[in-house]
Parts: structure tokens; C-alpha cells; sequence
């Protein structure tokens, strides 16, 4: 069982137009906490573990035991009641804000009651680690730093998604997927307007002026909650972004 440290829990609001910011909650976690494993990442890479070589398997091996001495991994989400949805041109408001999603993504949050917005991170060093053994033309090494670095943050969301769900289920609530600008036909530039619910956001995420996450091991996104909506396998088909941090979650078909 995946579990985390909760070092923020408030309510706030910030009244302007119809939506309001009511809590913030914060995360950090281990490596030990988020449940990957030698024979995970190998699987990812498309080992089952008695087949993988030994050497690959003790690189594996060596690498999350070197991870547990990094960095560790937050999260962060904030959740906003009452978001405005426009049917017209398929956008959302919070705030002055405006969101537009495309249709796929927002008919699966039409209808929610509030949005979680989230970001996550594996932090900086995998993603540094990765970079010099390719540098250095290590390239089975940065690899093998890059697949975890990867695993660290997915499953650093689907503790935050866990969460949240069970936060939402107290109130007799369903949530939908994770949606993240970037995806599903999602502009990415939207990006810059989800960082703006984010001032000082505390996964110290920057980004940059296309919208790209540094570190690169990061994730941010959408979750909405109500009654009626729910959550779904996802259908990768219909997303051509091959680097989705979700493609590899437990929320996908």
C-alpha cells in the first residue's frame, strides 16, 4: 500500500467569479513508499524478470537503491469548487482563467462539481543522472535513470489520485481520469495557465516559455469529482503523446 506524508492541509478561498479555492494538500514521497520494485521497471522495459540479462537486472537494482538517496518525490493539489463550463466552445473557467481542453477531455469533465488540479515530480536528480551517463555515452545507464525517473513520478500521481479518490468517495463522489494539457488533443500551451494556479508551487516545478516541465520527471494535470461523472479506461489511441506520464498508470486500458 502506497502511503505519504501529508505536510499541508488547509482551507482557503478566494473569492472571484463563481469558483474558489477551498484546500491545498501537499505530498512527499520515498522511493521505499510509491511500490516499484527490480522486476516493475524491467517489465517496463519489456523484461519479464527471469528473462532480463543479470547484468540489466543489477543495473536495475543498483539504480533504485541509489534512488532512494535522492531526492524525494511531491505532489501537490489544490482543489477549486464550482468551475464554470462553457458548452459553446467546449472551455472551462476558474476564475479569469480559461481552459480549453478540446471536446474529449471536456466532455469527461463536464459536469464535475469541483477540479483538482495536481502537480507531481520525481524531482531533479534522476533526471540529471540520466543525462550525464547519456553524455558520458552511458546510454543503457541514462536509460535505465530515465525509465525510473518516470515510474517515480507516475506513481507519485497515482498515490495523489488515490487520495483524492478516497477524499471524494467520504462525500459519496466519483472522480474521472487525470487530464493533462498536452494530451488528447489539449494544447500544451495550457499548461502556462494551470501554472497560474501555482504561483510558488511547492514541487519547485518550473516552466518554460514552451510550456515544457523542468524537471523533465514531471506531471500536472486535472481530476474532476461529482456525481456524475466517472472515470474510465483511458483510450490511448486517442492521444498521440507518446511520453504521457499516465500511458504506463494504473488508470489506463
Amino acid at each position: 500500500m502506497i502511503t505519504s506524508r501529508i505536510i499541508i492541509e488547509k482551507s482557503f478561498k478566494k473569492p472571484s467569479g463563481n469558483s474558489c479555492f477551498v484546500k491545498k494538500r501537499t505530498f512527499i514521497f520515498n522511493i521505499n513508499e510509491l511500490g516499484l520494485s527490480a522486476s516493475k521497471i524491467l517489465g517496463v522495459m519489456g523484461y519479464r524478470e527471469v528473462e532480463a540479462p543479470e547484468s540489466l537486472s543489477d543495473l536495475v537494482s543498483k539504480i533504485l537503491k541509489e534512488a532512494v538517496l535522492f531526492t524525494p518525490a511531491k505532489a501537490e493539489y489544490i482543489i477549486v469548487d464550482n468551475p464554470e463550463f462553457n458548452d459553446a466552445d467546449a472551455s472551462f473557467y476558474i476564475h479569469d482563467i480559461v481552459f480549453s481542453p478540446g471536446t474529449t477531455v471536456y466532455e469527461k469533465l463536464r459536469g464535475s462539481r469541483i477540479l483538482s488540479i495536481f502537480l507531481a515530480t520525481a524531482g531533479e536528480d534522476i533526471g540529471f543522472r540520466s543525462r550525464k551517463a547519456m553524455n558520458e555515452g552511458e546510454l543503457l545507464v541514462g536509460y535505465v535513470y530515465d525509465v525510473v525517473g518516470s515510474e517515480i513520478v507516475g506513481a507519485a500521481c497515482e498515490a495523489l489520485f488515490c487520495y483524492f479518490e478516497q477524499e471524494m468517495a467520504f462525500r459519496g463522489w466519483k472522480t474521472t481520469n487525470m487530464y493533462s494539457p498536452g494530451s488528447c488533443e489539449w494544447n500544451v500551451d495550457d499548461q502556462h495557465n494551470l501554472f497560474r494556479l501555482f504561483p510558488d508551487n511547492f514541487c519547485n516545478i518550473r516552466l518554460t516559455p514552451s510550456a515544457l516541465m523542468d524537471p523533465v520527471k514531471s506531471a500536472s494535470g486535472f481530476i474532476g469529482a461529482g456525481e456524475k461523472v466517472e472515470r474510465i479506461d483511458h483510450k490511448c489511441s486517442l492521444c498521440n503523446r507518446d511520453d504521457c506520464t499516465f500511458r504506463r498508470s494504473m488508470f489506463q486500458g
